[in-house]
């Protein structure tokens, strides 16, 4: 996966945790996936904000910058947790696909009784809002982010 410069952005539909950092906010689980790491939620909460603070802001897209994010981090959980990382299996990037809206995408909208998206609306979306889309739309999230992150994207009026 290459991953794509992003800025570094916080979603409204993330204000409810993101000034104490209570949950992993959508910059980092970009990160996370571009580097190859799982980290959990017990070992995110162990991290200091200045340290969360900085996983957010760190770069994370050229190779050197992936390795040092990396270090970075594995150093933190360590330091933190007592214990090793965990690694991610290597990652299909389908928020860089820009030929069809992805279905899990759509499958979500419904659920929501949102109308599908059309690829014109995915194809405008920067690579972060694809993402938080995508994550969003997985088990372990919660759902009611995902019509909020619609209409935060111009997407959804309801």
């Amino acid at each position: 996966m290459k991953p794509q410069a992003v800025e570094i952005v916080y979603f409204a539909f993330e204000n409810d945790f993101v000034d104490t950092f209570r949950c992993i906010p959508m910059i980092v689980r970009y990160k996370l996936d571009t580097c190859g790491i799982k980290l959990k939620l017990p070992e995110w909460v162990k991290l200091r904000v200045d340290e969360k603070r900085e996983l957010a802001i760190r770069p994370c897209y050229t190779e050197s910058e992936i390795e040092h994010y990396r270090q970075y981090l594995i150093q933190r959980v360590a330091e933190r947790c007592q214990k090793t990382v965990s690694e991610l299996p290597p990652v299909e990037a389908t928020w860089d696909i820009l030929g069809e809206v992805p279905g899990e995408v759509q499958e979500k909208a419904l659920e929501f009784n949102c109308a599908p998206l059309t690829l014109r609306q995915w194809i405008r979306l920067d690579v972060l809002q694809r993402f938080a889309l995508i994550k969003l739309c997985r088990s372990g999230h919660e759902g009611k982010n995902f019509p909020r992150a619609l209409r935060e994207f111009g997407i959804a009026t309801a």
